[in-house]
């Protein structure tokens, strides 16, 4: 478990960029981090990674502080992929780049060639092991980024705005890798402002608001029982919108269910 204790963080100038937050991060979760831009979301993941120490507070893992262990020592447990992932990739080709973290950890040479076969196939990109990095597409470039993570058998990874910029089939197959890699294990920390992805993929939603944890809680509690999204820099998703509209209707997650359980009060469904 990954967990900020008490955790308050400034940049020097006194200024308060994170309050006493305390959060509980359990192995196998998929939780989404919002707020509106500054408000402090990137920081608790530099955080968490070891890339920023806190002002006060603890961090820890498994029970034990890790506040003084660095990021290089984190990336033993916790992966990262970066908004624009090309600014963490500098080898050849996509295999050398996958096979970077692994050589890091003092595998032996049979051991990072299956880390990085299984790492490569799990994410679909074994047919362009050989090619260079920088050519690939944002999507790709993410994939090799979470294959890299893959490989060094990372229990979590975190992404900032992972879907930014992508068309609907690139999102799509993002977040398919993302649900199969949770539901193996993984524990998926996603920051974005595209609420369809809370509502659809994600178990749980932390939201940063004033300096300090505003929300800890199910996205269907978010979109329903608060009434300040708008103030906490988010908005509700037009399924949910949709659903809750209607009187005596399920909630819908997606426009996926609203079709469907609009179909079945219409006493049909889609051929």
């Amino acid at each position: 478990m990954l967990e900020m204790k008490d955790v308050s963080f400034n940049y020097g100038n006194g200024v308060p960029v994170l309050e006493h937050i305390n959060v509980k991060i359990g192995e196998g979760e998929f939780i989404g981090l919002g707020g509106r831009n500054g408000c402090g979301k990137t920081t608790v993941t530099r955080l968490l990674m070891g890339l920023e120490k806190p002002v006060s507070g603890e961090i820890l893992y498994d029970g034990k502080v890790i506040n003084n262990d660095d990021a290089s020592v984190r990336s033993h447990f916790i992966g990262y992929v970066f908004q624009r992932p090309e600014r963490q990739m500098f080898r050849p080709t996509v295999r050398e780049e996958v096979a970077y973290g692994p050589q890091q950890l003092g595998m032996s040479r049979d051991e990072i060639r299956q880390a990085v076969d299984e790492a490569l196939a799990a994410t679909e990109l074994t047919e362009l092991s050989e090619a260079y990095p920088p050519n690939l597409n944002r999507g790709e470039k993410q994939r090799v980024a979470i294959a890299s993570a893959i490989a060094m058998h990372t229990k979590y990874i975190v992404l900032d705005e992972p879907t930014s910029g992508q068309d609907s089939e690139d999102k799509d197959q993002l977040m398919a890798l993302l649900t199969d890699l949770n539901k193996k294990g993984m524990t998926i920390l996603i920051i974005s402002h595209d609420m369809d992805i809370f509502a659809e993929y994600c178990q749980r939603v932390l939201v940063i608001g004033n300096h300090t944890k505003a929300f800890d809680g199910t996205p269907q509690e978010l979109f329903t029982q608060r009434d300040d999204l708008y103030d906490l820099g988010l908005s509700r998703p037009d399924a949910v919108t949709l659903s809750l509209a209607i009187p005596d209707f399920p909630y819908c997650k997606s426009m996926k269910e609203f079709t469907a359980a609009m179909l079945e009060r219409m006493g049909g469904t889609r051929k």
